[in-house]
């Protein structure tokens, strides 16, 4: 076992409770019990002479009687008496709490014969384990031999005695089923003296256990003792769909949950209107198409092909209203109440105030962003580079293309390149028309400049 709360080793496996049968989550162990006063280690002076004893990891429970002068404690294997031979099992409850479990379970001291004979050993423990392995080979050869003798039953579980001198078969059969023949048969293949039980489909699930489907153990199997009968009654009253498939359990019979919230139900359902399936109004007759327990509100719909639209949610009270008017004879003009349901609304509205909230309230100052167009932002580039807004003149106009004036000035360009004065940049870009035509306007600028710069020198 891996559970939740189980240690683990330096490999990082769950060590587990050792099948001891009192894990915390009770998957150990079927219907487990929780001795919390054994844990306190008290001691009791006036200690209860009888155990409860579980069999099969407490698919089957009975008491015994605790001699003076035996000590055993709860979770302690131990050999106890039979009809025929001695059988092993463990303590699962010892002291006052057994007394409260017998009451439980309306067994009396008086009834209790058995007595524990004495702790088991080793032998003891391995012959249990030769028995237990036994078992489910023998429930395949069982449910054969009964289908050839043409039985209308089930074998559901196989338990053998401690000692393997007796098997007791658990059946279920929807009727009486005379296996005389079958124990003559049974006795003849396993050499053991043979009991039939027959249990119910829920008894067998308990014993056989398995998941449910909410995901957990099933509730029989774990912790519920006492089963009582599930009637699809219960189903209607919580408005859930009468479908067999799910309803029923692993079992086959509805599921033992379906009574757990009944009782909610039932209270919840008490202040409801009574025969309250068809209500009428002006516009014409409404039928209940289906109710919210807990909410309190019925959902009605009208009859008439030409005002059948949506469902129209009523509360319990509104419809009580209309059931007393159309007794009276009187019938209202829609489902809704509207002018209830206006004075509603302008009773809210005139108890809304509305508070000055200047200067408790500062808004955070936001700062407002100006969307400027690209060329606008190129521009923006060029002021930050020259302050008057122009680009440096030179021989080639800017220093680029002054570069690559240079560069074609030193020879001719080999055949296959193209030039430097091509509109295509070194990049492999195409230069738009617009700064071309800026760049000869620059190189004519420099050119006039070239002109007017011996003038000057001649004047001085």
């Amino acid at each position: 076992m891996g559970c939740t709360n189980c240690s683990y080793d330096n490999n990082g496996t769950p060590k587990g409770c050792g099948d001891k049968g009192h894990c915390s989550s009770g998957s150990c162990n079927k219907r487990n019990t929780y001795d919390w006063i054994n844990t306190l280690e008290l001691e009791d002076p006036m200690e209860f002479n009888m155990v409860e004893v579980s069999f099969k990891k407490g698919s089957r429970k009975e008491f015994f009687i605790k001699k003076d002068h035996l000590q055993c404690d709860t979770g302690d294997m131990v050999l106890v008496e039979s009809s025929s031979g001695y059988d092993v099992g463990r303590v699962s409850l010892s002291g006052d709490l057994v007394r409260l479990q017998m009451k439980k379970k309306r067994v009396g001291e008086d009834r209790v014969t058995l007595s524990i004979i004495r702790k088991a050993n080793e032998r003891d423990l391995e012959k249990l384990d030769e028995a237990r392995s036994l078992e489910k080979q023998a429930m395949v050869q069982a449910r054969a031999i009964s289908r050839s003798l043409g039985l209308d039953m089930k074998v559901g579980d196989v338990e053998f005695q401690g000692d393997k001198r007796k098997a007791t078969f658990y059946y279920t059969a929807d009727g009486r089923v005379d296996f005389r023949e079958l124990v003559r048969s049974y006795a003849k293949e396993f050499k053991v003296k043979i009991e039939m039980r027959q249990i119910g489909a829920r008894q067998e699930s308990a014993r056989i256990g398995g998941i449910g489907a909410c995901g957990r153990e099933l509730c029989c199997s774990t912790w519920l003792s006492d089963f009582k009968s599930v009637s699809t009654t219960a189903a209607r009253y919580q408005n859930i769909s009468i479908n067999q498939t799910k309803l029923s359990g692993q079992c086959g019979r509805l599921k033992c949950c379906l009574n757990y919230e009944l009782d909610s139900y039932v209270d919840a359902l008490e202040d409801f209107p009574r025969k309250a399936d068809h209500i009428k109004t002006k516009k014409g007759r409404a039928s209940l198409i289906k109710t919210n327990i807990f909410k309190g509100l019925l959902y009605y719909s009208y009859d008439d092909p030409m005002l059948r639209g949506p469902m129209v949610a009523l509360p319990k009270q509104r419809v009580k209203d209309i059931q007393e008017m159309n007794k009276a004879g009187e019938y209202p003009g829609d489902l809704l109440d509207v002018e209830a349901i206006l004075k509603q609304e302008q009773e809210k509205s005139a108890n809304v105030e509305f508070a000055d909230v200047t200067g408790d309230i500062v808004l955070p100052e936001t700062k407002k962003r100006r969307k400027g167009n690209h060329k606008n932002k190129r521009k923006g580039k060029s002021d930050s580079r020259n302050p008057q807004g122009k680009r440096p003149s030179g021989k080639g106009g800017d220093a680029k293309s002054g570069n690559n004036n240079n560069k074609s000035n030193k020879g001719p360009s080999p055949k296959g390149k193209k030039s430097s004065n091509s509109p295509k940049s070194e990049g492999g870009k195409k230069r738009s028309p617009q700064r071309n035509n800026r760049n000869k306007k620059n190189n004519s600028k420099g050119d006039s400049n070239k002109g007017e710069a011996p003038k000057s020198d001649s004047k001085s």
